[in-house]
């Protein structure tokens, strides 16, 4: 019988830096946008533009001033990424998620709301084969082009409620029957996913589940094992990568070979202002874990309780997270306000002046002039 190996005992500055390594948001940035997004396994496709859309800020938060979010379009125009469930993919990376498809498909290993979802669907099939057909012939459409023939209508607690189109339209993209295209404006562009998804064998699904666990392991350095399912992307990694303890921190963690051995060589930390659902920060319970770093996102909050601001960025410095950059977009009068930034512990003059310059090398990015201090 095998004997399961000791874990590594980990110091929270240990865990720290291989998290923030492992991101890429060290001295040493990453020059080529699609290595960046095959080593993050993803960008967030987040549409809200208070500042930036996020999958601008995650990329220039590790790319700076070489980024240019035209790159990142051609990309997604041409299907070298492609967008599956909200997220950036590299084309190639969706022979990992055939086998899931097929699944949803057939039936085979599905649970709960899973079943109930799938047999929405089934209810729906006439108006299913029909979006097949207009897209076929038509697409790429929107959502708004496609009538609503379905036979049931979608119930929820509210938001979705009779949002029948887009709903299915969701359930198919899981099916592997219809992708994301393009955008029209905010609007979503649906095609057939033969299209768009490059045509590649299906990985078998337990092949399939192992290399996206240690692919996400690689991309996060150390996460869980085990955890709360996540709607759309884990953040646990099952029992990829070693067990480790980190010191101070409760729960058994894994972390990623590859990254503990580069996190033991010098590590040349920097400042970075990060997306409110960049990867280092949307696990909120690994964030306070390792990091110790109270924050929400408080654009659903009302005006008056919010402590940061509508879409407060996090600052990284180092491997610490420091601080919440209250910055706003005001396009028309092009310029970049910053509110404030909150310092959860008072900054030196260093990290002042790189928080500075990361503001404005922000407003490059975005073709905006800085400006400081409330609209009044």
């Amino acid at each position: 019988m095998a004997v399961a190996p000791a874990a590594v005992e980990l110091t929270r500055d240990d865990a720290r830096r291989i998290a923030v390594q492992a991101q890429l948001l060290t001295r040493d940035r990453p020059t080529d946008l699609l290595e960046m997004v095959h080593h993050l396994t993803h960008l967030t496709l987040d549409r809200t533009n208070a500042v930036a859309h996020s999958a601008d800020l995650i990329a220039w938060s590790r790319m700076g001033a070489t980024y240019s979010p035209a790159e990142l379009a051609a990309a997604l125009a041409d299907h070298r990424l492609v967008e599956y469930r909200g997220l950036a993919r590299p084309a190639e990376d969706m022979a990992l998620y055939r086998a899931e498809m097929e699944h949803w498909r057939t039936g085979e290993g599905l649970v709960g709301w899973e079943i109930n979802t799938r047999q929405w669907v089934l209810d729906n099939d006439r108006c299913r084969r029909s979006i097949m057909v207009r897209l076929s012939t038509d697409g790429p459409l929107t959502a708004r082009e496609i009538p609503d023939e379905c036979d049931r209508p979608w119930a929820s607690s509210g938001w979705n409620n009779n949002r029948n189109v887009l709903q299915l339209l969701a359930c198919m993209v899981r099916r592997g029957e219809v992708a994301v295209a393009g955008h029209e404006g905010q609007d979503k562009l649906w095609d057939l996913a033969e299209r768009v998804f490059p045509d590649t064998e299906v990985v078998p699904e337990p092949e399939a589940a192992l290399e996206r666990d240690r692919r996400r392991l690689r991309s996060l350095g150390i996460a869980r094992g085990k955890g709360p399912e996540a709607m759309v992307e884990p953040v646990v990694v099952a029992a990829a990568g070693i067990p480790a303890t980190v010191e101070g921190v409760r729960g058994a963690w894994r972390v990623d070979p590859e990254a503990l051995e580069a996190a033991r060589g010098s590590f040349r930390g920097r400042t970075a202002l990060l997306s409110p659902f960049d990867r280092l920060v949307s696990d909120r319970a690994r964030m306070e874990a390792l990091f110790g770093f109270d924050y929400q996102l408080e654009m659903y909050k009302p005006a008056a309780k919010r402590r940061w601001g509508y879409f407060a960025l996090p600052v990284l410095h180092d491997d610490w997270l420091v601080g919440k950059a209250d910055l706003a977009a005001e396009r028309k009068d092009g310029l970049l306000r910053v509110n404030a930034v909150h310092e959860d512990v008072p900054f030196g003059a260093r990290t002042r002046a790189a928080v500075d310059r990361e503001i404005r090398s922000l407003a490059d990015m975005l073709g905006l002039e800085v400006v400081y201090g409330r609209k009044e």
